[in-house]
């Protein structure tokens, strides 16, 4: 069975990719948009972070209670 990739092209297609962009945003939006586009990731890179720690934190706290609630009920 083949691996089926959905962004697979390299060479003519990525030259035609980006020849559309050009001709879509103009040379000079081009770094506008590649700002916005790193900016967008810088954010959505912080969310993922602050998320797995939350989560991290979470499992920790879970964790802490229920050993906790083991020491009670041996007491």
């Amino acid at each position: 069975m083949e691996n089926i990739l959905l962004f697979n092209f390299f060479g003519p297609e990525m030259l035609v990719v980006l020849f559309a962009i050009i001709l879509l945003f103009g040379g000079k939006k081009i770094p506008e948009l590649m700002r916005g586009i790193g900016k967008g990731i810088r954010e959505f890179n912080a969310a993922r972070s602050t998320l797995e720690q939350e989560f991290k934190d979470g499992m920790r706290e879970a964790e802490k209670k229920q050993i906790e609630e083991k020491e009670n009920n041996k007491a």
